[in-house]
C-alpha cells in the first residue's frame, strides 16, 4: 500500500462534512435523464471503475426524472414529488443511502430529501400527495460518487489499484455550481474545494487549480439565451487554458455539454477535451480505453491520451 499521508489533511477536514459511515460494497444509484442518453459514457465508465475498485453500482429500481434542481426554486411542496418517489424506491430495497453520479440530480435529491425531513408536516403532507406510494419514512442519505470514492473507498486504496498511471496528464477539475452549493449539500468547501484535486492526485494525474473552477457554466441558459452560456463557458476554458490545462473533467453532464459545444475556438487556441472524471478514473485502474466511451464526446481527448500511451 503506498503513503497515504499526503491524504491526511483531506480526511480530517471533512470531518465536519459528515462523511459516508457505511461499510456495504453493493449500492443503488440514481442514473437521471441524461445517463441514459448524452451522457452514456459517465453511466458506464462509472460502473466499470467502480467494479475495478471491488464495488457493484446497481440501478435504482423503477426511477423517474428528479425534475432537476430548477423546479426547486420555490417551497412548493408538489415540487418535491418526483425526487422523494425516488428515495421511496431506495427504501423499498432496505437501502439507507442512494448513489448519484450527476451533479445536478445529486443537487436535486439531497436538498429535496433535507426539506420534507425537516418537518415533520412537510413529510406528512408529501405522503399524503403519494397515495399510490408507500410512505416515505425518511432516512435515506444521498450521496454522490465523488463522497463515495473519497469518504468510503479511500484515495490510499484507489492509489493502490491503478494500474495505468495518469502521469503528466494536466487536468483541470470543473466542479460548477450544483456539488458546492447550497451548502448544506456541498460535497466539499465551496470556497475552496480539493475532493476531485485529490482523486486525480490519486491517479498519477496532475490537477491543474484555476479560479472558474466552482462558476456557472451558463446552465439551460444554453437554450434560452445561449450568448450567456457562450460567455460563461469562454471565460472557464479560457482560464483552465492558461492555467496550463491539457483536459477539463466534470461530474455534470449539462456543464458537459456546454464546455464541449460553447468553446469559442479561434486560430490562437485548441479546443480542450472535457471528460467525465469517472472515464479517467477507470482508465487508471486499468479498464480500456475503448470501452470507456470516449468517441462519444463532443470533443475527443484520445489525442491528448494516447500521447501519454494512455489509449
Amino acid at each position: 500500500m503506498p503513503d497515504d499521508t499526503r491524504h491526511a489533511s483531506r480526511v480530517t477536514r471533512h470531518d465536519t462534512l459528515s462523511p459516508i459511515t457505511h461499510h456495504s460494497s453493493r449500492i443503488p444509484y440514481f442514473p437521471g435523464c441524461a445517463l441514459k442518453d448524452q451522457a452514456r459514457a459517465f453511466e458506464r465508465s462509472a460502473q466499470l471503475a467502480m467494479q475495478a475498485l471491488g464495488w457493484e453500482l446497481f440501478e435504482l429500481p423503477r426511477w423517474n426524472c428528479c425534475g432537476t434542481v430548477y423546479s426547486l426554486a420555490s417551497d412548493d411542496l408538489m415540487r418535491h414529488l418526483g425526487p422523494v418517489r425516488n428515495l421511496v424506491r431506495a427504501q423499498e430495497l432496505g437501502e439507507g443511502r442512494l448513489v448519484a453520479l450527476c451533479a445536478m440530480c445529486y443537487n436535486t435529491l439531497a436538498r429535496s430529501s433535507r426539506f420534507v425531513e425537516a418537518d415533520p408536516e412537510r413529510l406528512r403532507r408529501i405522503n399524503a400527495f403519494m397515495d399510490e406510494e408507500p410512505d416515505y419514512r425518511g432516512g435515506v442519505e444521498v450521496v454522490h460518487l465523488l463522497q463515495l470514492l473519497r469518504d468510503e473507498v479511500g484515495y490510499g486504496e484507489i492509489e493502490a489499484k491503478v494500474a495505468r498511471s495518469l502521469e503528466g496528464v494536466r487536468v483541470a477539475p470543473y466542479y460548477g455550481c450544483m456539488l458546492l452549493r447550497p451548502r448544506e449539500v456541498g460535497i466539499d468547501d465551496p470556497d475552496s474545494p480539493e475532493v476531485m484535486e485529490e482523486l486525480l492526485s490519486s491517479l498519477g494525474a496532475e490537477p491543474v487549480e484555476f479560479p472558474q473552477r466552482a462558476e456557472c457554466c451558463g446552465a439551460y441558459q444554453a437554450v434560452s439565451r445561449p450568448e450567456i452560456a457562450r460567455g460563461r463557458v469562454q471565460e472557464i476554458v479560457s482560464s483552465a487554458r492558461r492555467a496550463g490545462a491539457e483536459l477539463i473533467a466534470t461530474s455534470c453532464p449539462l456543464c458537459q455539454f456546454n464546455l464541449e459545444t460553447h468553446q469559442n475556438v479561434t486560430h490562437h487556441s485548441s479546443p480542450i477535451a472535457v471528460v467525465y472524471f469517472t472515464q479517467l478514473l477507470a482508465l487508471a485502474l486499468g479498464v480500456p480505453g475503448d470501452q470507456l466511451g470516449f468517441e462519444l464526446l463532443r470533443l475527443d481527448p484520445r489525442p491528448v491520451l494516447s500521447k501519454k500511451e494512455l489509449v
